[in-house]
């Protein structure tokens, strides 16, 4: 099965895993601009051996499919973080690989070149690569879904910062604690986040920061999905919700337009299936940007699917 065309940098196969906290996606790069999905099995999360042991089995049922077998390098997309310097990961749904230098390790166990980069990371190479962002020098990629992140690509290389840090829009204490509707005067207190600090972005950004605000303004438990179809259908509360959460993230991905000299910002993440709501933050971004300009600029992702493969094969080309 072939799928979309993509460009990288030479002419090698890769074998490249995205892999989740549930299961493992497997395929084949055989040649630059083909990727060819192959099979989706359980991720071992909790066991190192056995995550070792189903990689090895994946290649070894599909070592015929490229020529040099040994020397064909293994490219993944993971959640969590990979820090570049030291390889280590940490991913909290596959503990198996957290404070493994997990590419190294692989590597030694394989008999193969591993290259490792979070899943934000590829679907951000994947969409400078061959997505919205490509023919763009500068992308920055928003992931906005259950919660919010980022990467970002230089002349169709990842940027990868220390402690592999970079894009990471959703975290730091730069939420506003007000916002002005329709004349009103609406207090957002400072949330906790996850990563220890408040008022981070991500407390209010992604598909809880709206329940959440929509729980403040409303004092009830809706969930995204239905406060979104609500919006959509034009009721007054919901609305509401949605004019809060707009003026609350459009700031800080503004912020990060300004900072990184990004000409487009692709959205991955369950909220970029809903356009309408993707329209809305474009129109409120580009109104905060120092570059003003009048063609879209945060767009939906279009390598959403296969994002996290396509990156992972360019990844492993451009570093295996």
């Amino acid at each position: 099965m072939t799928g979309n065309v993509f460009t990288t940098g030479n002419d090698k196969p890769v074998f490249c895993a995205d892999i989740g906290g549930s299961f493992i996606k497997f395929a084949v790069s055989p040649k630059p601009g083909v990727i060819e999905p192959l099979e989706r099995v359980p991720t071992p999360a909790s066991d190192w051996d056995a995550f070792v042991a189903a990689l090895s089995d994946l290649i070894a049922r599909h070592a015929h499919l490229v020529k040099d077998n040994d020397s064909t390098p293994l490219a993944l997309s993971i959640t969590g973080i990979v820090d570049p310097k030291t390889g280590v990961s940490i991913a909290a749904n596959i503990p198996c690989i957290t404070g493994r230098p997990v590419a190294a390790e692989l590597s030694a166990r394989l008999g193969r070149p591993v290259v490792a980069a979070n899943d934000a990371d590829c679907l951000t190479l994947a969409e400078a690569s061959e997505g919205a962002g490509k023919g763009h020098d500068v992308v920055f990629c928003a992931i906005i879904g259950t919660g919010i992140g980022g990467g970002l690509a230089i002349g169709g290389k990842l940027v990868r910062g220390a402690g592999g840090v970079t894009g990471e829009w959703g975290h730091g204490p730069i939420v506003n604690t007000t916002v002005e509707i329709a004349g009103e005067t609406i207090h957002i207190p400072r949330l906790a986040c996850g990563c220890g600090q408040s008022g981070c972005a991500d407390t209010v950004g992604g598909a809880r920061g709206i329940e959440r605000i929509d729980g403040l303004l409303h004092e009830r438990a809706e969930t995204s999905h239905t406060i979104i179809e609500d919006w959509q259908a034009g009721d007054a509360l919901a609305e509401k919700t949605i004019a809060v959460w707009l003026e609350l993230i459009a700031d800080p991905l503004a912020l990060a337009v300004n900072t990184t000299g990004a000409s487009v910002v692709p959205v991955g993440g369950g909220l970029a299936s809903v356009p309408a709501l993707i329209d809305l933050l474009d129109g409120a971004v580009r109104k905060r940007i120092l570059n003003r300009i009048s063609h879209p600029l945060v767009i939906p992702a279009l390598r959403q699917a296969d994002g996290g493969l396509v990156g992972a094969a360019v990844l492993g080309r451009q570093e295996g």
